[in-house]
């Protein structure tokens, strides 16, 4: 009775499909017999072509043939097209499958799902950046509190070189000065002195000198003693030897001998000014000299009356935990940044002092920087990126 029933239901639908079905032989509207109904109803089901689709090529062409067959599953067959409840199941599966109009190769590459690939222009809309890999170095980095110096190589403190009373001064802080240029005038009578007894040296020098030529013309013509000669040429020597030494006075107190050459032709009520002169080019950080001031010259006790600085190369001083001292080499790279954690300067290390500190426990690495454009003061406090990891270069994608 089993495929009677099978009989009724397709007769059923043909008979709903009856309705809109007619002939068109003549002009009477002649009904299609039930058989025919039957047949052509199938044709305007809209899961007509899905069970073909589905079930065509499936894996579960079987199971429909089981569904249909004579086998102990033919109930089923009546349930999946009954009140089975999986009747919508099968409807949703092909009806409202998201995958319903996916053709067969729609899923042809989902196995290499690992690879996504985009147009150049959506890449950018993302907010994908790209980048070339290149060289570089590796490793870790270590950020360490580090403070701006001066170069103690490029720094003078200007000290009176005899004592007197200064008269002018010349320049000011923040003034930029040449090698060799004024920057105070001293009235000294300790200078005044020395140029005398250097003036008076070389008096008895020439002196000495004229006796002895005289001496030594008589002497060829017999008419003085070989005596008076060897005397007359210690006079001399001894001279010469008392005008050096009034010369390297001078030349102690900063007098060169294009100085020495003005002293000699100078009148001499010029002989008391001394000319404190810098010592090289830079700018004018301190000024400690009054006008009117009394100045002592002496290697303690000497005050400083400037303190010039040369600011286009600087030092930059990282504290170096003990910890850390021995992963510090020579040469390794430096980016100093600001508070902000802008990149301010790069260099190396070039060199680490091997003391620790006793207050603060900590070792300096220290960093020579070109300061040309005198961005970085002295004083600033920066943090110093201290690369400490392999240096060799490999292959890598730079950081954005």
């Amino acid at each position: 009775m089993k495929p009677t029933t099978m009989t009724m239901a397709a007769l059923t639908v043909g008979v709903l499909a009856l309705v809109p079905i007619t002939g068109a032989t003549g002009n009477a509207e002649t009904p299609l017999p039930m058989t025919a109904a039957a047949a052509v109803a199938p044709q305007d089901d809209d899961h007509a072509g899905e069970a073909a689709d589905a079930h065509g090529d499936d894996d579960h062409a079987d199971e429909a043939k089981e569904a249909h067959g004579d086998d102990d599953h033919a109930g089923e067959a009546k349930d999946a097209h009954g009140d089975d409840d999986h009747a919508g199941e099968a409807k949703d599966a092909h009806g409202d499958d998201d995958h319903a109009g996916e053709t067969e190769g729609a899923h042809g590459d989902e196995g290499g799902g690992d690879v996504v690939k985009l147009a150049l222009e959506v890449a950018k809309e993302a907010g994908i950046l790209l980048e070339q890999a290149e060289l570089g170095a590796l490793g870790e980095s270590l950020s360490l509190p580090a403070e701006i110096r001066f170069d103690a190589d490029r720094m003078a403190n200007v000290t009176p070189k005899v004592s007197g009373v200064i008269d002018r001064l010349l320049v000011g802080e923040g003034d930029t000065v040449a090698y060799g240029d004024t920057l105070a005038l001293i009235t000294s009578r300790e200078l005044a002195g020395l140029k005398a007894k250097w003036k008076i040296s070389k008096t008895n020098e020439a002196l000495a000198a004229q006796s002895l030529a005289r001496l030594e013309g008589l002497w060829a013509q017999k008419i003085t003693s070989e005596v008076n000669v060897q005397t007359a040429r210690a006079e001399h020597e001894s001279a010469k030897t008392e005008s050096e030494a009034a010369e390297t006075e001078l030349h102690a107190v900063g007098i060169d001998h294009a100085g020495l050459e003005k002293i000699a032709t100078a009148p001499d009520g010029n002989n008391a000014n001394a000319y404190l002169t810098a010592p090289l080019a830079g700018t004018i950080v301190r000024r400690a000299a009054t006008l009117g001031e009394t100045v002592t010259a002496g290697d303690s006790s000497a005050k400083v009356l400037f303190t010039i600085v040369d600011d286009s190369v600087i030092w930059a001083d990282i504290a170096v935990y003990k910890q850390d001292i021995s992963r510090v080499l020579v040469g390794a790279p430096v980016a100093l940044k600001s508070g902000a954690g802008d990149v301010i300067a790069q260099s190396t290390v070039a060199f680490v002092l091997p003391v620790i500190d006793e207050v603060s426990r900590t070792a300096t690495a220290r960093v020579i920087i070109d300061n040309s454009d005198r961005s970085l003061t002295p004083g600033q406090f920066v943090i110093a990126d201290l690369s400490v990891g392999n240096t060799s270069e490999v292959l890598r994608v730079p950081q954005s």
